[in-house]
């Protein structure tokens, strides 16, 4: 092929990509239109509604993103789509007003990344000093909504989320979950310091306690020299690192790669977790019943608590067995303010209000049973 027919091969292919584009350009532009027309008619009818009406609904978005998968011939993989279509309804959504988002700061945590994950990234994201002051948010309506972290796959569940949902309000409910990754990256201010990847020259490494746990093989291979310092958050360790005045000084932290961009610091390391698949779940909380989903993947999240007499246990665990519902998870906490009482986290599949009765049917036989009975919220399951 001469370099001639090759340009103009190439130029015909970029010609139908340019068309494309324009193409995508005009139906975005006529969803967005149409997104601002519900948003009209949720106004125009705001006031004969019987119920609050919101515009986030999370299991209409589970919806279209499940209808989308299924179509989806490639080549481009659902992971892909998923990402596309969730920052489209992002920037739908910002055009009536921006979604206020509350998460465990500060900014460049793993929080802040599963709540852009959930919400994409034209909503108005809001950092918080601790998990406290993320519910608190929710509570005196500062924010629409909030992403606390709830269980990791290594470290097990986050005892102040849990203790949090126990004393929250009722009217607080968990409308959807985020599975969230969690790789580690070794971050310098500038990695041409370290001639060669040195990592033996690295005299501090600050990190979150739990950072430097995950990834305590390999900085006990890697950097044996250092001093581990622990930090209140992988970000706040990013972000002394980038300020650190002292070049002579040879300083890493443990963090995310959205850490490194936003406080610039360069990768000097990748993925140096023990575990490659460390995941955090994270839930997501706001003031609103989430109704089933259409393909009734859904999960409900509850708080019970039993008598202390002998067989109490099993006797809360039987309605699950005999209703046909699988438990997801079983966790154990105590009780602050009552020496040696405990309660039970469980979550579900199913949901409490869905065509199926199977829920409704053990959350009544709970009642019963149950010295505590809490439902947290029914949402969408995610995917990990």
């Amino acid at each position: 092929m001469s370099e001639q027919s090759e340009f103009q091969e190439l130029q015909n292919l970029r010609q139908q990509i340019d068309n494309i584009d324009l193409q995508l350009l005009n139906l975005f532009n006529q969803r967005a239109k149409f997104a601002q027309q519900i948003g009209e008619v949720k106004e125009k009818y705001k006031s004969q509604a019987t119920e609050k009406i919101v515009s986030y609904r999370p299991e209409r978005e589970k919806q279209v993103l499940n209808a989308l998968q299924q179509n989806n011939s490639g080549p481009l993989p659902n992971s892909a789509i998923t990402l596309l279509f969730r920052e489209l309804m992002s920037a739908c959504l910002a055009l009536e007003r921006p979604l206020k988002i509350a998460f465990l700061g500060p900014n460049g945590t793993f929080s802040e990344s599963a709540a852009i994950r959930h919400f994409g990234k034209s909503a108005d994201f809001i950092p918080c000093r601790s998990i406290e002051a993320v519910f608190r948010s929710v509570e005196n309506y500062q924010v629409d909504y909030a992403v606390v972290p709830i269980e990791n796959s290594i470290e097990g569940a986050v005892g102040n989320s849990l203790d949090l949902l126990l004393s929250m309000p009722s009217e607080i409910q968990i409308i959807g979950e985020v599975f969230l990754r969690i790789n580690h990256q070794l971050l310098v201010k500038n990695k041409q310091d370290f001639a060669n990847a040195n990592f033996a020259e690295i005299k501090k490494v600050y990190a979150h306690h739990q950072a430097l746990a995950q990834c305590h093989n390999w900085l006990v291979e890697n950097a044996p020299n250092a001093l581990l310092i622990p930090q209140e958050s992988n970000a706040l360790a990013a972000q002394k690192v980038a300020e650190n005045l002292d070049s002579n000084e040879k300083i890493a932290a443990i963090a995310s790669l959205e850490a490194a961009e936003r406080y610039n610091l360069q990768v000097l390391q990748n993925n140096i977790e023990n575990n490659s698949q460390n995941t955090t779940r994270f839930i997501v909380l706001g003031k609103q019943q989430v109704p089933p989903a259409e393909n009734g993947n859904d999960k409900t999240s509850l708080i019970m608590a039993a008598p202390n007499r002998i067989g109490s246990l099993h006797e809360l665990l039987m309605p699950f067995a005999a209703c046909g519902v699988s438990l997801t998870k079983l966790v154990s906490r105590p009780v602050a303010n009552a020496l040696w009482q405990y309660v039970f986290f469980v979550d579900i599949e199913g949901h409490k209000d869905g065509s199926d009765q199977r829920v409704k049917l053990v959350l009544a036989e709970l009642q019963k049973r149950a010295t505590f009975l809490k439902v947290l919220g029914s949402y969408p399951k995610s995917a990990f």
